[in-house]
């Protein structure tokens, strides 16, 4: 009867054990997996606007406009080691059509209406640095694989940066991979209205900081 009352014991015991570890891992998934949404409430509070550009949200969707110069949305967060992602299509209206998601990126102090001082995941769908390209300001820096957009259309896309290594998916496609630079350490995500005459949209917009995660 004790040998019975002890294998038991030891049966119960290695059950609450598998339970709790399968619990701590759960637990340890559902953590690492937190996404925090940019886009609360159908609404732009905690954005601030640069440049010319007109922005607006309708139905969980921004939407910028150019009509007469760019202009620039920062998001509220200020991150450093990060994971962003959500979808985008961006329409020329006579022009082509150029824009950008920033990271790790702020306003320029000598002028606030400029371009940001920081990394941007290219999105065009024409220029030789198409949409993937890793860009610095003014500069084409990290070549992306191929191109995976065409204009007027939706496609997905997520930046990973962690110290100096970035890399960018297009469509679930890696076109940029650990790609080493070091210039900018911290800062906003921007969506970017580069040309007169376009339309920019973005949904879905959700970031992971993984300093904290």
């Amino acid at each position: 009867m004790r040998t019975i009352r002890y294998l038991l014991c030891v049966v119960l015991m290695s059950a609450m054990v598998a339970a709790a570890e399968t619990t701590t891992a759960k637990s340890a998934e559902k953590k690492d997996d937190v996404w925090i949404p940019l886009i609360k409430n159908n609404s732009l509070d905690g954005w601030t606007t640069h440049g010319k550009a007109k922005w607006r949200i309708e139905n969980g969707v921004i939407i910028g406009e150019s009509q007469g110069g760019q202009g620039h949305l920062y998001a509220a967060p200020e991150v450093s080691n990060l994971e962003v992602k959500g979808e985008f299509r961006v329409t020329a209206q006579g022009k082509e059509a150029n824009s950008g998601l920033y990271f790790r990126a702020n306003p320029p102090k000598d002028n606030p209406e400029g371009f940001p001082e920081g990394y941007e995941a290219q999105i065009c769908n024409t220029a030789k640095a198409f949409t993937g390209w890793l860009w610095k300001p003014g500069t084409p820096t990290g070549e992306a694989s191929k191109l995976l957009t065409k204009d007027g259309e939706w496609f997905s896309m997520k930046v990973r940066a962690v110290g100096d290594q970035i890399s960018i998916w297009v469509n679930d496609v890696e076109v940029v991979t650990n790609f080493k630079d070091a210039d900018f350490k911290t800062g906003h995500f921007v969506l970017q209205c580069h040309n007169d005459k376009m339309t920019i949209e973005a949904k879905n917009l959700c970031y992971r900081d993984l300093d904290k995660h």
